[in-house]
């Protein structure tokens, strides 16, 4: 009895290490929700983490729910080290190590030129965007990294077409910030391929998401759009799709790479 015992918890073991488990940070809306929902569908266990949105990160918990999926929603302040490491523990403990990070958590502030910046609204700023990814990323390369005994797994930063562009006279700090990823997304890749983990970025554009609430203009996309070769704003849908892909088997060659998601600009 107590030789069978052990080969069902071994098998249990191994099934829930064959696992996906994805944590998406500021999961509960915008990009991040669409990623839930579409990793979920692929059968993606999930933790959606959330700051301030408990209830709509709920919500997307009880969507996955009621079609059969696995998914937790879990508080964090990403800009706080202490936070994110009770945050991986608890996926620790409630669903299993992380084999994915969809590291989409970031901040943007009312829009503003270089001489309305101050101090302490940049470092806001770099301590979500930035800071809080690394330690993120650090995280979970400490529970995918084969030298860990890890099984490798998949990062995909999101970015933003800011960072090439600069978005001046609006968010210049937002745009140096996600500059910051990009170089995030470039040296951990080449950092950690050997421990059989991909580190990637997506690089949205205009997307019809609440951040452009967070920044003054509601209406931005429609204001802007025309600017776009493809005269149109994006869906987040459409960044979840590619975000998806990157942390599938399907790029199991990709690494250090960028898609931009901008219709063209």
């Amino acid at each position: 009895m107590r030789k069978l015992m052990m080969l069902i918890i071994k098998k249990e073991m191994n099934e829930r290490m064959k696992k996906n488990i994805t944590l998406i940070t500021g999961g509960s809306r915008g990009i991040g929700r669409a990623t839930a929902l579409t990793l979920a569908a692929k059968g993606h266990a999930l933790c959606i983490g959330w700051r301030t949105q408990q209830a709509r990160a709920e919500e997307v918990v009880a969507m996955i729910q009621r079609d059969g999926g696995t998914a937790i929603a879990v508080q964090a302040d990403i800009a706080d080290e202490e936070q994110v490491v009770a945050l991986f523990r608890q996926i620790d403990r409630d669903l299993g190590l992380v084999t994915g990070l969809v590291n989409n958590a970031g901040i943007l502030r009312q829009q503003a030129s270089i001489e309305q910046l101050d101090a302490q609204r940049i470092a806001s700023i770099f301590a979500t965007n930035v800071t809080g990814s690394f330690i993120c990323a650090r995280e979970a390369v400490k529970r995918m990294a084969l030298r860990h005994g890890g099984q490798g797994g998949a990062i995909v930063n999101v970015s933003s077409a800011a960072s090439r562009l600069g978005a001046p006279h609006e968010y210049i700090d937002y745009a140096a910030s996600k500059g910051a990823i990009d170089t995030l997304t470039i040296g951990l890749s080449l950092e950690v391929a050997a421990q059989g983990i991909r580190v990637n970025a997506v690089r949205p554009g205009l997307i019809y998401t609440e951040m452009h609430a967070d920044g003054g203009e509601p209406g931005r996309v429609d204001r802007v759009k025309e600017n776009l070769p493809m005269k149109r704003g994006g869906q987040p849908e459409e960044v979840a799709q590619a975000i998806a892909w990157l942390l599938s088997d399907e790029a199991s060659y990709v690494t250090g790479s960028f898609i931009d998601l901008a219709g063209g600009r």
